[in-house]
């Protein structure tokens, strides 16, 4: 069968793509990769309250926690935009409660009030199964950290964040990718694991990527994994070397993470313990995986739902809602980890913030700047970073938001070089907009 026969029988011929299979979900698209646009200069953040410290509340003293020695990061991104000042609450501000009459959650010690982290900030309530996090010196934020672009478009925003090239347009591969590029030569495909039915621009590029569906079907068999089929796609890739190898690679992928995630469901269900309902079905399954398989140094997930215009609520409310399962979530997934969690770092961050002021239907709009959230087992916890630049009127950005004095570059050039061990030459290529250079010195890693 010729080449053009084979894609119009499966009924791609109208999309003219490349077709690998890869992970569990069958087929993603190749990019053609051209050589990558001339980066601009460096663009700097804007400083804001510069006589601000650049840490808050009490770390936690504690000697580095021993793994097997291979670092690990998952990156959660949060579609949509999450409100960074409800999540991290700056309650200890009288112009918190101002501009928030309805939506503002309230001070610690009241009915549905924030849990109090610093004395000044404090953690929305429906966050609690994170607490002990907290408490024992393995969560921390970055609080008005964020993009330098100002755009208030959501695809914009979050190509630039999933990029790591803010205003650059022609980007065309992600940083988690290039990261993979950089990283020590591995042998095995099996290095980046993203949770979707498709690639995320995060790690489109170069290198594989094994991705797979989320839910309870996600190790269901597909069309990839009928003899004929797989057969008919290796003799098809064959012809050429690189996509041959691409092709191998995404098979013996899939094959390693079949093997690895219906032993651990097996094991799980001999166990008698069922995973629990939403998002935790997914973050059970990556933090398995991953302590089971040492190759997988990456992870991703992505989380929407986050793009509260209309009754946004308070301590609980629609915001509490989805809160409170992504706090599940995540807890699932540090547990699931096991000793990998101490060579983990879990990043969770959006595209950006929200307004300062809430709106006239209970809501907030597009802002800018948001708090990162670091849970690791060396992340040096029970601590906020960043520079506050403060919320009355003349310190927000353009009257209404929250301004940046973070780059969220900063904090993952920090986490490649210290915790990932990437070296400075290699970080102009993972940053090329940034290099390595991380003016804000955050010492957030035990």
């Amino acid at each position: 069968m010729k080449r053009r026969d084979f894609i119009r029988h499966l009924g791609l011929g109208a999309s003219g793509a490349i077709l690998i299979p890869v992970g569990l979900s069958g087929c993603v698209v190749a990019p053609t990769v051209k050589p990558q646009a001339k980066a601009k200069a460096p663009t700097a953040p804007t400083m804001v309250g510069a006589d601000s410290p650049l840490s808050y509340g009490s770390p936690l003293q504690r000697p580095h926690a021993s793994g097997d020695g291979t670092p690990r990061m998952i990156v959660v991104f949060l579609r949509g935009a999450v409100d960074g000042l409800n999540v991290v609450v700056p309650h200890g501000d009288h112009n918190y409660y101002k501009a928030r009459p309805t939506i503002a959650v309230a001070k610690p010690g009241m009915q549905n009030g924030a849990i109090d982290l610093t004395g000044y900030f404090g953690l929305h309530p429906a966050l609690q199964p994170l607490q002990p996090f907290w408490d024992d010196g393995r969560l921390a934020f970055v609080h008005a950290s964020g993009s330098p672009d100002m755009s208030r478009s959501h695809f914009e925003a979050q190509d630039y964040m999933e990029t790591g090239t803010p205003g650059e347009h022609n980007t065309r591969d992600g940083w988690m990718n290039r990261m993979l590029g950089v990283m020590p030569v591995s042998q095995s495909p099996m290095e980046a694991l993203t949770l979707g039915e498709a690639v995320p621009r995060i790690l489109t590029g170069r290198a594989v990527v094994a991705n797979m569906p989320t839910g309870r079907d996600a190790t269901r068999p597909t069309l990839i994994d009928k003899p004929e089929i797989s057969q008919a796609y290796a003799a098809l890739y064959a012809q050429d070397a690189a996509l041959g190898k691409s092709y191998s690679d995404g098979i013996a992928a899939r094959k390693e993470l079949l093997a690895d995630a219906n032993s651990s469901e097996q094991k799980m269900a001999n166990n008698g313990a069922p995973l629990p309902n939403g998002l935790s079905i997914d973050t059970a399954r990556l933090g398995r995986l991953m302590r089971s398989n040492p190759d997988i140094r990456l992870g991703f997930i992505a989380v929407g739902g986050w793009d509260t215009h209309a009754n946004q609520g308070n301590g609980t409310g629609q915001l509490a809602g989805r809160l409170r399962p992504l706090a599940d979530g995540l807890a699932t997934l540090a547990r699931e980890l096991g000793p990998a969690f101490n060579d983990t770092v879990i990043v969770v961050m959006s595209e950006f913030g929200r307004t300062f002021r809430e709106n006239g239907n209970g809501g907030t709009d597009h802002g800018h700047g948001n708090a990162m959230w670091l849970l690791g087992g060396n992340v040096r916890g029970r601590s906020i970073y960043g520079q506050w630049p403060g919320i009355d009127d003349k310190s927000l950005n353009e009257n209404r938001d929250l301004a940046v004095t973070t780059d969220f570059r900063s904090v993952l050039a920090t986490l490649a070089e210290k915790h990932m061990r990437i070296g400075d030459p290699a970080m102009q290529k993972l940053f090329p907009q940034y290099g390595a250079g991380n003016q804000h010195g955050l010492n957030f890693l035990v």
